[in-house]
């Protein structure tokens, strides 16, 4: 099930991993290529063939009262687990908000810089057996406490009035301000360049299938986004002393997300890796989604059998996976070693779901050993800076030499022109 790896191997299992990690799929690119150009130049038409096309339903109007998601919300089971999410989430994000700063020089010169929210957002929220309300969440949040001034919310519309409403809950709770029935590449190519009743975002945020995915990287430059997500990634380094159920249990949880998703076990003896797999096979056996849990384990799932925790915090950071959890005893001890990874998990009691849902930090995170450069999502995600400088006429001439020496070095003599014309030149 776990496809075992000594050191003497690890760079065989990097290799397989970066193969993986960049297959691409030609045939999906040019499909939503298709569809990016005849939203953009056929609007609500297009969207409105698309939706009855790919979702089986005629709609005329694609924007839902927002009060509709305040109702969902009074009648959510779930509605107190996604209050106490929420109050968690926001208080994480709000010590993220970043000042700006004005500099006065003793000359009378003044440099800063300014931050600002984006003005509107659009949130890409998946339908269907995939429809995670806590992603509403993570990314409608930091949002909010941005200072976006308008959340835009896509998701594919349901097939019948019960579906997914915990979405709608969710979306209540974080603030999204309003809601259409749009789903696919086809709602990202009208969050980019806008139609007649969707208005044009500057960001695009959210997770989604492979078209979804696609259509994010083929949009980016027109409209930023949050990042690419691949599959799903766990990785956790477990000692001698971690119980083998909670090991077991959390390569599990990742494994049910995608037949692609990348549950890989780092120990220290055979022995280790057998009793984890006697344990999973055992557990496996009452989840629900055991199929996709059984192909993902058996294609992409790994045990790499270390001499000891300096090469297995190698083999982490050579990974970079988007969930580290250092499953060991005294794991304070180590943090400061992992370089890459997208969120790390602390101790025996600390699984992965536990930032999928409650704990505060975001859990929208770079995928694909992306984690080597890439971020969380966070407030900063959703601002922008601008810098501001003011000189006088005094230190504008004083600092005109220096300027332009450089100007003409770089043979940009009308830049040199703008600094000598102050200067009388």
């Amino acid at each position: 099930m776990l496809k075992r790896y000594r050191e003497a191997d690890f760079s065989v299992f990097f290799r397989e991993l970066e193969e993986k990690r960049n297959s691409t799929e030609s045939d999906v690119t040019k499909i939503v290529t298709e569809i990016i150009n005849d939203v953009r130049n056929n609007g609500d038409k297009a969207l409105k063939e698309y939706t009855e096309k790919f979702d089986g339903v005629i709609l005329n109007d694609f924007e839902i009262p927002v009060i509709k998601a305040k109702e969902a919300f009074e009648k959510s089971k779930i509605k107190d687990a996604l209050s106490a999410a929420a109050k968690n989430i926001r208080e994480y994000h709000e010590k993220q908000v970043a000042q700006g700063f004005r500099t006065e020089k003793d000359n009378g010169c003044v440099v800063g810089r300014r931050v600002l929210p984006l003005k509107r957002v659009g949130l890409y929220v998946p339908g269907g057996k995939a429809a995670y309300p806590s992603s509403v969440l993570m990314n409608a949040i930091p949002a909010k406490v941005a200072g976006v001034e308008e959340i835009i919310m896509v998701t594919p519309p349901p097939k019948n009035e019960d579906e997914n409403t915990d979405i709608l809950a969710a979306a209540a709770v974080a603030g999204v301000d309003r809601i259409f029935y749009c789903g696919g590449a086809q709602a990202l190519a009208a969050l980019a360049y806008g139609t007649e009743s969707m208005p044009k975002t500057d960001k695009i945020v959210g997770p989604g299938n492979i078209f979804v995915a696609t259509a994010k990287k083929l949009l980016f430059g027109t409209v930023d986004i949050d990042m690419i997500a691949g599959p799903s990634e766990i990785c956790v380094i477990a000692d001698e002393n971690a119980p083998n159920e909670y090991v077991a249990a959390d390569l599990l949880s990742q494994a049910e997300h995608d037949e692609l998703a990348s549950s890989v076990l780092i120990c220290f003896s055979e022995e280790k890796a057998d009793e984890v797999e006697k344990e999973i096979e055992k557990q496996i056996k009452r989840l629900s989604r055991c199929d996709i849990i059984m192909k993902s384990l058996n294609t992409n799932g790994a045990a790499l059998i270390c001499g000891d925790m300096q090469s297995a915090l190698a083999a982490a950071n050579t990974i970079a996976p988007e969930h580290l959890e250092l499953c060991v005893k005294e794991p304070f001890e180590y943090l400061d070693f992992v370089r890459n990874a997208g969120s790390v998990f602390l101790g025996y009691y600390s699984p992965e779901p536990l930032g999928d849902y409650y704990a505060g930090p975001n859990h929208v995170l770079p995928t694909s050993g992306t984690a080597r450069f890439f971020s969380p999502l966070s407030v900063e995600s959703f601002t922008k800076t601008s810098s501001f400088i003011y000189y006088t006429s005094a230190a504008l001439s004083a600092a005109s030499s220096d300027i332009t020496a450089i100007a003409r070095a770089e043979r940009l003599t009308a830049h040199a022109n703008a600094i000598e014309i102050r200067n009388g030149k």
